[in-house]
């Protein structure tokens, strides 16, 4: 089950994908669902601290009393706005699958009641305790030399295990309507290289070992301590070898096409062949690496570590991913260390949340179709494309006036505007799940079943025409994204909720909220990566080398206002790490202004309870991040994310726009204050 994210390499979101274990980044209101906290018009304003001046803290004064009052869910390591749609979209899920389980209309309801059920079935799930993994489990025992296992690790795209390295399809950067196949780096247990190489994540590797060898202990290996010691050792030598998250984020550097034949001389010591047939892609001819220069290092750990070291670590990759579908030993132990240890979190999701989580997983399109019916009015997709429209008209105006771009690259860069694809909702086409079997009593073959399908799905792409339709989210998903070899952004319906979108709200707030995640992914379209890809997603450089190098010094601005942000003591924002997204956090804030300003047609903006339109364009901003996390949450989150935490997008992206100066009254002796020539200006 060897998963490699390579849409989180090509693609921006707006937040990190949310997930039912220990999630990223929440109230719902309007048509989606039951009335929240957001105030008669939006806004929550009983949720300010008006006691702190806006050019303070912004944050605090917009946020501050809810920040205070709200505590975060026991089941939770972070809590905000993204959090509270994403349980919301739970709930209504749950209730589609519970319908799908009673009465079965089809085979897709027949599988959706089916995994759900397999899931459901404590008892069943006890009985079995460790079983349903002793034939995977005894497969790892039976090797005896490293080809053998490079093919286990090709197999694990298929089921339960680990890899060193590990194949997406995706798009081609460099001929986008073709589907290639990457290779990337892996093999990990812990979030980052960096929890094995910095000493302030030293109780972390503690408690990891201490992990790998009560996951030994409980399946029966020979000498767990001293085993999962070498493991440890073993991972730190591959994470010396591993790109760091920054490296990892030029797109550019990540698209290297070499030969399947090559390999060998390229990254000798590990079995190519053996690897790739294992993972049923042997007829490849090319592969395109990500972090090439790491491959050599990483192979050459793999062929120098002992076919025992690297059959302990398998079995505890097995076990580690199936964990979550064993009986409670295995669900708490590993709980205990990637939630409450990495995480924070001091209680595991209901059995039901995780069950939903499993199946919107493994059948995600098919719970959509039912979701979209009962949870989308087409009203709101209406009133989206006008949003749409309005903001990308903004962008092409600005384009149209920067001071600093040249017309030979203004010129390209208005066709990549012209060319933007936009959806919403929605995909106009369903994806078939034919041929998946799935059973009520065998939930660790469901979802090894599963996963195999999956795998067989995204191999048969490599070499083929992109699906113009498919998409890279569900609807049910609460996100938003911007895929730079489609040129297009994507906004499915579960994100189309207050407090970013109100079909009822005042209009400046919803331009707050949505209208500035819709700039924020335009606006990744020319961020420090999504500037590299031209308006057919071909990823070449088509800036002047002046442009270039403007642009780069205006964003180092931006880069070391967050560089100076220190959310945790002694730890900082890397600015290196989340410039994609701090750029298009203030694209898209500046857009939706622009915007705002020209819906009001001339006429003056109405004040609403004192406050101005443009106040409440940033009120509306700064309460789609009103978020809490838990220290562990929030230390991971600045060591792996490539998003800045809410607080700081809240507050960070004003500071940086003349307008909320002018909006309240900021000045020089307050503390968020940035001195005009200081401020960061790229679009």
């Amino acid at each position: 089950m060897n998963r490699i994210r390579l849409m989180a390499a090509c693609s921006a979101c707006i937040v990190v994908a949310l997930t039912g274990g220990a999630s990223a980044q929440d109230h719902s209101h309007g048509a989606h669902g039951a009335p929240a906290p957001f105030g008669a018009w939006g806004f929550d304003l009983a949720g300010r601290d008006t006691s702190v001046k806006p050019g303070d803290d912004f944050n605090e004064y917009a946020n501050g009393t809810y920040l205070r009052t709200t505590e975060i869910p026991a089941d939770k390591a972070r809590f905000g706005p993204f959090d509270v749609l994403y349980e919301n979209a739970q709930s209504q899920l749950k209730s589609i699958i519970e319908a799908s389980a009673a009465n079965p209309v089809n085979a897709n309801a027949q599988k959706v009641g089916a995994l759900y059920a397999s899931f459901m079935d404590e008892a069943r799930v006890e009985q079995l305790g460790a079983a349903p993994m002793a034939a995977d489990l005894a497969a790892v025992k039976a090797i005896t030399d490293h080809a053998a296992m490079a093919r286990l690790m090709g197999a694990s795209h298929s089921g339960f295990g680990g890899s060193l390295f590990g194949v997406a399809v995706f798009e081609d950067l460099q001929n986008p309507n073709i589907n290639s196949a990457y290779l990337a780096q892996g093999g990990l247990g812990l979030p980052d290289r960096d929890y094995y190489l910095k000493p302030d994540f030293a109780a972390q590797r503690e408690a990891y070992l201490a992990y790998l060898t009560q996951t030994l202990t409980a399946i029966g290996w020979t000498n767990p301590a001293q085993s999962a010691a070498d493991i440890l050792a073993f991972e730190t030598k591959v994470a010396e070898k591993h790109w760091t998250t920054v490296e990892r984020r030029q797109i550019d550097k990540l698209y290297n096409p070499t030969k399947v034949a090559d390999l060998a001389t390229f990254a000798p010591g590990f079995d190519w062949t053996a690897f790739l047939d294992g993972a049923q892609v042997g007829n490849l001819d090319t592969l395109v690496l990500m972090e090439n220069t790491a491959f050599p290092g990483i192979a050459q750990v793999f062929a120098e570590t002992p076919i025992e070291t690297l059959k302990a670590w398998e079995a505890t990759q097995i076990v580690d991913q199936a964990s979550p579908y064993l009986s409670k030993a295995f669900v708490d132990a590993r709980f205990e260390f990637r939630g409450k240890t990495l995480r924070g979190q001091p209680e595991n999701r209901p059995r039901w949340n995780r069950g939903v989580a499993l199946v919107d997983g493994q059948l995600g399109e098919v719970l959509a179709q039912e979701y979209v019916r009962l949870h989308f009015p087409a009203s709101s997709k209406a009133q989206m494309e006008t949003l749409v429209d309005n903001i990308r008209a903004a962008m092409t105006e600005r384009l149209k006036t920067l001071d600093w771009m040249s017309e030979a690259t203004r010129e390209q860069a208005l066709y990549k505007m012209s060319k933007f694809g936009v959806k919403i909702g929605y995909p106009d086409k369903w994806r078939s799940y034919d041929g998946l079997e799935l059973t009520a009593g065998d939930l660790y073959g469901n979802v090894e079943r599963s996963s195999a399908f999956e795998w067989a799905w995204q191999r048969g792409k490599i070499g083929k025409p992109v699906d113009p339709l498919e998409w890279g989210m569900t609807p049910q998903t609460v996100n938003a994204y911007y895929n730079p070899p489609r040129n297009e952004i994507v906004f499915p319906a579960a994100i189309l909720q207050a407090p970013f979108f109100d079909p009822n709200a005042d209009p400046a707030v919803n331009y707050g909220g949505i209208g500035a995640v819709i700039g924020h992914e335009i606006t990744h379209g020319f961020d420090d990566q999504g500037r590299k890809s031209d308006g057919d997603g071909v990823l070449r450089d088509w800036w002047t080398p002046e442009d270039a190098a403007r642009f780069e010094a205006r964003a180092k601005v931006l880069g070391d206002i967050y560089n100076s942000l220190e959310p945790l003591p002694g730890v900082h924002v890397n600015g290196d790490l989340t410039m994609g997204e701090n750029i298009a956090d203030l694209g898209g804030l500046l857009l939706a202004l622009d915007a705002y300003h020209k819906s009001l047609n001339g006429q003056p903006a109405p004040v609403i309870d004192g406050l101005s339109g443009d106040q409440r364009v940033f009120l509306g901003w700064a309460q789609v991040w009103r978020e809490k996390s838990r220290e562990a949450a929030l230390k991971e989150q600045l060591t792996t994310d490539p998003h800045s935490p809410g607080s700081v997008r809240a507050a960070t992206s004003p500071r940086n726009i003349d307008a909320w100066y002018a909006a309240f009254g900021v000045s020089p002796d307050q503390k968020a204050y940035i001195a005009p020539e200081a401020r960061a200006r790229i679009w």
